[in-house]
């Protein structure tokens, strides 16, 4: 009988080790982007969305949607040093250098409320339609564009606070990039199953890249040497590389399932992707219209937001709290 216990014990060993094999084998690239910290998010709950990030002082602005909170982090000292409370289902965040002021784009009111990024006291704030969503900050021309309601973007001038200006769209906005030197922008438009391209100072659609699948288009990164626009779709998970001038596909390939967020590293020409199915994909550029998967690194399931900072080389992503583990964020090191 006890010979047979230890059988059992060294077959379940075996069978043990040989998941975690497995599990590492199927975990690629892992030295590409190295595991620096977790900092704990401990009061936030629900949905987590936009980051973004004071790089001077290396304090990240985390707007917890399903929370109604803004959590403010320091990297360096790995805690939580602030919360703007009240909110009602923050979606996007700017960190306004200027200024020195963080734009919060509420998705249940439409309100974009402006902040001091010390006090944290309210300076300002613009109402749009409901649904305000992802924000692009164009320091050049110190204006901020906001994807939000039923189909707009609107501007900013962030110096006063006021709208100037909107883009009118056929379906809610989800990312979108913007390149002021050739006065477009283009923007996922998966209520109507297409990219948009909008001519920046005209104000209106110039172009629509329709697709019947794949489908639901969120992330979208820019290369702007090369000029193309880089999309992630969910139905299926699917990665697609565009020509920013002519919308005609370059690459496609599968990639790690509901993907939140997508950027393109010029430096070391990689696509960088974080999904909720836990991982995040590294996609390398191998000639002139060729990309390779070369990492798949294990998360979180549920964290699927993230930010690319490629002045610090770090990739933070967003962790939601799920069963015993509390929400937090996770800290990456880019290794080229």
């Amino acid at each position: 009988m006890k010979y047979q216990k230890n059988q059992v014990i060294a077959f379940l060993f075996f069978m043990c080790m040989s998941a975690t094999s497995c599990y590492s084998q199927n975990e690629t690239g892992s030295r590409l982007l190295k595991f620096e910290k977790e900092i704990t998010l401990s009061n936030v709950k629900g949905r987590i969305d936009h980051i973004d990030i004071n790089i001077k002082d290396q304090i990240a602005y985390i707007a917890a949607l399903g929370n109604n909170t803004l959590e403010i982090v320091d990297l360096k000292s790995g805690k939580v040093t602030g919360s703007i409370k009240g909110l009602d289902e923050p979606q996007g965040v700017a960190y306004i250098v200027r200024h020195n002021e963080i734009l919060i784009a509420n998705g249940g009111t439409g309100e974009c409320g402006f902040y001091n990024a010390l006090t944290l006291k309210k300076t300002g704030s613009i109402k749009l339609a409901d649904d305000a969503d992802d924000v692009r900050y164009d320091g050049d021309a110190d204006k901020i564009y906001v994807g939000y309601g039923s189909g707009g973007i609107a501007i900013f001038n962030a110096a006063d606070h006021k709208q100037v200006g909107n883009i009118t769209l056929s379906a809610h906005p989800e990312s979108f990039q913007l390149d002021p030197k050739v006065n477009k922008l283009w923007v996922n438009l998966p209520g109507s199953g297409m990219v948009g391209v909008a001519d920046l100072k005209q104000l209106k659609l110039i172009a629509k890249w329709s697709k019947l699948l794949p489908r639901a288009n969120f992330p979208m990164a820019y290369d702007d040497t090369q000029h193309r626009i880089i999309v992630g779709y969910r139905l299926p998970a699917k990665l697609i590389v565009y020509d920013s001038g002519t919308g005609k596909e370059i690459f496609s390939a599968s990639m790690v399932g509901d993907v939140d967020d997508l950027y393109w590293d010029k430096t070391n020409k990689q696509i960088l992707i974080s999904g909720g199915t836990g991982s995040v994909n590294i996609f390398k550029q191998t000639g002139n219209t060729s990309y390779q998967k070369i990492a798949d690194v294990k998360t979180r399931n549920g964290a699927r937001t993230s930010l690319y900072v490629p002045e610090l080389k770090l990739f933070l992503i967003a962790a939601r709290a799920n069963g015993d583990q509390k929400a937090a964020l996770l800290v990456y090191k880019i290794n080229p």
